[in-house]
């Protein structure tokens, strides 16, 4: 065996793996981002450590430092579940030599402190296992769920700074407290945890804020230390919970609605969740196949997102939000809502409502055979479960139904009967994740700003945008393109390209960015990185940890 990788083994626990073999480390080198089909981008791995305990995390962090500047130097990159689609998946921040993945997605250890509703868990926790775990013991608490399915890592999310649509949608706000490792192998927890006595240590778990300097957030988006446990504030399941979709027709209505919700999140901050405002396009891929097939390597042409929208009912606009709280209060904010709502002229529905009642009762009841008699009754077939799967995750239920967007351009189309997983499928993803003032005029020159752009790299233009406050909306823009396909990779990485650097002169500014953009984007000069870079060096002194990881090298 190399001799890293015989130093590695005589500090692990029994339980810890080392997978070295080519057949190994494919599923850890998979993404959906093609980095691997653009010059000098091909990562390469010497092994994956898939550690048993918090201890090995630590021992492999002293090892690496002790070997720093010698022969048996290497560097490790920790991942939780690796299914980070479209920012790096699993693979490693930069291309260097020597590189271990460090993969704690066997870290499973779950406490639910049942009375105060937070919940301790390891990096890989995924969704789906503390689903299984809240459903064993009659919970009714929520779990955190994105979009990006429920075998993706709670805390991986968090530490990215992700969001979801249940009432905790920021997902480090809800984070009460954490421990881990430093990049020199230091412990970290809290100064309210070392002070306290007790064995529960409530005291940091139920606080965010601790006492002194806040370090917990320089866990987060940086390269300086290993997130080990954490733990979060949940929400519960409300008993009154209703969701509410609005439709409007015109692509002109766009500025009129913006003061709509502006208003809506300002007033009912804390009922309503997040709210997203999808445009025709993207409605019309959540529902229909890609009319060009999914090899195209073509935008859709405006007359099929036309046709295909009359065929779904589709409007210009659609908003989806929640309304979380006890029944009176839902009661009586819906009904200011909808008004508020019907402030622009179109089509209002919620969730508690007859018509939609009586549709997610009835139709799922009824033969197949019935829906093979007409298009229309088939496509109101799906309409409904996709309703039902977006209820669902509201009430913090993971599940796929994001993925699917996935496989657009995916030659090896999505079988319905097959459980999604985009990295190990082929697709083809990344993301434009920027923030957007919430003011008519800039959400208007974002909207075009994204349908000028994106088609003159054979993109579709999909937009999304989700409301937390009322000041700011991040957008989701999904690149979505065939991987086996050169032009697609090189089209979807410069329109990526475009988009960020043309969008920040426009003050779009991405919140969230992947392994690539981290280096070609980010100013190892500018006051900001030259202090995260000081206290890099402070802290991992030996750079072990994820060399390039929101820390830009040039």
């Amino acid at each position: 065996m190399n001799k890293i990788l015989d130093n590695i083994s005589n500090v692990l626990s029994s339980d810890s793996k080392i997978l070295s073999s080519s057949e190994d480390l494919i599923p850890y080198l998979r993404g959906t981002e093609g980095l691997d089909k653009l010059a000098d981008k091909k990562r390469m791995l010497l092994a994956a450590v898939k550690v048993a305990t918090t201890d090995d995390v630590q021992a492999m962090l002293k090892l690496a430092n002790n070997c720093a500047n010698t022969p048996q130097a290497f560097v490790v990159f920790p991942i939780s579940s690796g299914r980070n689609w479209g920012y790096g998946t699993s693979q490693p921040a930069s291309v260097v030599s020597n590189a271990i993945i460090l993969d704690m997605s066997d870290l499973k250890y779950i406490n639910l402190n049942e009375e105060l509703g937070h919940v301790t868990l390891e990096p890989g926790v995924t969704q789906q296992d503390l689903a299984n775990f809240l459903e064993r013991r009659n919970s009714d608490y929520m779990v955190p769920v994105t979009g990006a399915g429920p075998d993706c890592s709670i805390i991986g999310n968090a530490v990215e700074r992700g969001y979801g649509i249940t009432p905790w949608q920021d997902h480090f706000a809800a984070v009460n407290s954490l421990s881990g490792y430093w990049g020199n192998a230091l412990p970290f927890e809290s100064a309210l945890t070392e002070l306290d006595g007790t064995a529960e240590k409530l005291a940091d778990k139920s606080f965010k804020w601790g006492l002194g300097p806040y370090l917990d957030g320089l866990f987060t988006q940086s390269n300086l230390g290993i997130v080990t446990s954490m733990t979060i504030r949940l929400a519960n399941k409300p008993d009154g919970f209703i969701s509410f979709f609005a439709q409007y027709p015109n692509d002109r209505d766009l500025e009129a609605i913006v003061p709509v919700l502006r208003k809506t999140l300002a007033n009912y901050a804390g009922l309503v969740g997040a709210i997203n405002l999808m445009d025709k396009r993207r409605i019309v891929s959540m529902f229909a196949d890609n009319p060009d097939g999914p090899s195209s390597h073509q935008v859709m042409s405006n007359d099929s997102v036309e046709q295909a929208a009359k065929k779904l009912d589709t409007p210009a606009w659609t908003v989806i939000g929640s309304l979380y709280g006890s029944k009176a209060v839902v009661k009586a904010a819906k009904k200011e809502i909808k008004a508020i709502l019907k402030q622009v002229s179109g089509k209002t529905m919620f969730s508690d409502e007859l018509l939609l009642k009586a549709g997610n009762f009835f139709v799922p009841r009824l033969p197949d055979f019935i829906f093979k008699l007409h298009e229309k009754l088939a496509i109101a077939k799906e309409q409904v479960e996709s309703f039902q799967k977006g209820q669902e995750i509201m009430l913090g239920k993971p599940n796929r139904v994001a993925l699917g967007l996935c496989y657009w351009r995916n030659p090896n189309s999505l079988d319905k009967n097959a459980i999604p997983s985009p990295g190990k499928d082929g697709c083809g993803l990344l993301w434009y994740a920027p923030l957007i003032p919430l003011t008519p005029s800039k959400v208007r020159e974002y909207v075009d700003f994204i349908r000028d752009t994106c088609p003159k790299y054979n993109i579709e233009p999909f937009i999304t945008m989700t409301h937390f406050h009322h000041d700011s909306v991040d957008s989701t823009v999904p690149i979505v393109f065939d991987l086996n396909n050169p032009s697609a990779v090189k089209d979807a990485h410069d329109c990526l390209i475009e988009l960020t650097k043309e969008g920040i002169q426009r003050g779009f500014i991405s919140y969230r960015l992947n392994i690539d953009q981290q280096q070609w984007l980010l100013n190892q000069e500018s006051n900001f990185w030259q202090a995260t870079a000081q206290i890099k060096l402070a802290m991992d002194p030996n750079n072990v940890i994820s060399p390039g990881r929101y820390n830009p090298t040039k």
